[in-house]
């Protein structure tokens, strides 16, 4: 990992030690804070750790960042002397390859596209997911016609969907229309409709406001907790009731990882198939029966652009084995 230069009047260096985790492809960091009143994010980006400010929010966001052991967000105010442990998992930018991969894109231009992503479909290369990734079939079919801002290993990423959820991704072509559409997504003000099958029986329209964060125990599990989270709303719609099982069409306000899977859970009626979050029955459907199926947003061009798609064939076929069991 290359190192930044940079020239910081006045400003101290953070002490850092590195070492190399050997279980994993991951570069622990463990940075001594030396002043006061110091973001978090800004101050990991002026440290030597090579880490731009958007990168290191990231980290912290996932929760691979700890202020003296501890859970923190990206706006916390450091102290002198308190530890911050980063880890970091070594960059793979140099094994990603267009791969001419299938895309069902449902619309084009100079500036962006909207993809429908196949259940299972990794979004941008991670661990154990360097090949046969969305990104690995766009860089294919674009070129270099991909925003950079998300960096080498998410180029054109502006928002992401669970490996398996199925439906619509818009990304960005270039630097311009990235940062027009991340804007939106900021304020809440994108339109974002999955499709669900939940056990259990809903007998209300409702919504789950209630803030997520990273579990304290699992750290690849997302929950409802109060600590070191984030807002988020989910408003969700009965279409279909079933004996033991509810078709619904929900509506987020925001954004947060496994968002609608940890809500659902959350009130007692988890995503069919969802393996982490529910019990992961039936087994065929390879994981959570949720799809991504209408999307709106602003375009840069001033125009509000709107796309919907079709339920996919596993999702179908769910409803066609539900539907003696209609009870209403």
């Amino acid at each position: 990992m290359q190192k930044r230069e940079r020239k910081r009047k006045g400003r101290k260096r953070p002490k850092l030690i590195r070492q190399n985790d050997e279980r994993t492809d991951i570069t622990h960091y463990s940075l001594i804070c030396e002043e006061n009143d110091v973001r978090l994010d800004k101050f990991i980006a002026d440290s030597e750790t090579g880490l731009s400010r958007s990168a290191a929010a990231l980290l912290i966001e996932q929760g691979d960042c700890l202020v003296n052991g501890k859970a923190a967000k990206k706006n916390c105010k450091l102290k002198n002397g308190d530890t911050v442990e980063l880890d970091i998992p070594e960059p793979k930018e140099a094994d990603i390859e267009p791969e001419n991969i299938p895309l069902d894109i449902i619309y084009e231009d100079d500036d962006l596209l909207v993809v429908n992503k196949p259940k299972g479909m990794v979004v941008h290369p991670a661990p154990g997911h360097y090949s046969g990734t969305l990104v690995n079939a766009l860089m294919y079919h674009c070129g270099n016609s991909l925003s950079g801002i998300n960096g080498v290993i998410r180029p054109g990423i502006v928002h992401r969907i669970d490996r398996d959820t199925s439906g619509l991704l818009i990304v960005a072509k270039n630097d311009n229309a990235h940062n027009i559409l991340s804007e939106q997504i900021k304020a809440h003000s994108f339109t974002r409709e999955y499709m669900a099958v939940v056990q259990g029986v809903i007998r209300e329209n409702g919504t789950v406001n209630a803030p997520i964060g990273r579990h304290r125990t699992d750290r690849k599990k997302m929950c409802v907790t109060t600590e070191n989270s984030r807002e988020a709303t989910t408003h969700y719609f009965i279409e279909q009731r079933y004996r033991q099982n509810t078709l619904l069409r929900l509506r987020l306000e925001t954004g947060r990882t496994h968002q609608i899977r940890v809500h659902m859970s959350y009130i007692g009626h988890p995503v069919v198939g969802d393996e982490v979050y529910g019990n992961g029955s039936p087994k065929w459907l390879g994981g959570q029966c949720l799809h991504a199926k209408k999307i709106g947003f602003v375009h840069p061009d001033g125009r509000y652009l709107e796309f919907d798609s079709e339920l996919p064939e596993y999702f179908a076929r769910l409803l066609k084995n539900l539907e003696g069991q209609k009870t209403e």
